[in-house]
């Protein structure tokens, strides 16, 4: 588990101190005033520290995916995607998931619209909630799964770990639904290797590594 601390870097720092966040919580984007703290710094994902929590990599091949959060016998997933610039995703991605899923129901939740109920993991069930926030031109998907899916309480430490997210976007060019580029801590940026999978929430195999 990851549990050295970064700090965002001093030129960006100097630009949020120099105008207040407009909102009382994100997930942020990287070019919007946001509260300075120690993050675990991924690339196109910067994470809030929280020594309680196992953050590891998703891969599929050699390309980083996404983020798994282990805490209390839970699970959180992150996703951040290339979204279009006139329209969000989130509406489009949840018709998906419903059209996948028979147990899920709609509700509203701190992120706005989310899907709660229960999702198959090796043929059985599990506790799911599925949150989506549509940023400037990045999609980011949370699936909460285990204990925490099904209690308030628990649920509230994933909650605030989402709330505390800067999703770094960038300016080249990429497909909808690409995945928004990862990186482990102090690896440096290579060039794409070819396309990168889009989204499915369903699809089992990401190989899973702890960031060390």
């Amino acid at each position: 588990m990851f549990r050295r601390r970064r700090r965002e870097q001093p030129d960006q720092v100097a630009e949020q101190e120099s105008a207040a966040p407009t909102r009382d919580s994100g997930p942020w984007d990287a070019d919007e005033p946001h509260p300075e703290s120690d993050r675990i710094d991924l690339g196109g994902l910067r994470l809030p520290h929280n020594p309680d929590f196992d953050v590891r990599l998703a891969s599929v091949g050699d390309q980083h995916v996404g983020v798994v959060v282990l805490y209390e016998e839970s699970s959180l997933q992150l996703q951040a995607l290339a979204a279009p610039r006139s329209s969000g995703l989130w509406d489009e991605v949840k018709t998906k998931i419903l059209s996948q899923a028979k147990h899920l129901e709609e509700r509203e939740g701190p992120f706005g619209s989310e899907l709660t109920g229960e999702m198959q993991v090796e043929g059985q069930p599990r506790p799911a909630r599925y949150v989506g926030i549509d940023g400037p031109r990045w999609f980011l998907l949370g699936v909460i799964s285990g204990k925490a899916a099904a209690d308030e309480a628990l649920s509230e430490a994933f909650v605030d770990f989402i709330k505390d997210v800067v999703v770094v976007r960038g300016d080249e060019p990429m497909a909808r639904e690409e995945p928004i580029p990862l990186r482990r801590p102090n690896e440096q940026t290579g060039e794409a290797a070819g396309e990168r999978p889009g989204l499915n929430p369903f699809k089992r195999g990401p190989e899973i590594s702890e960031i060390r």
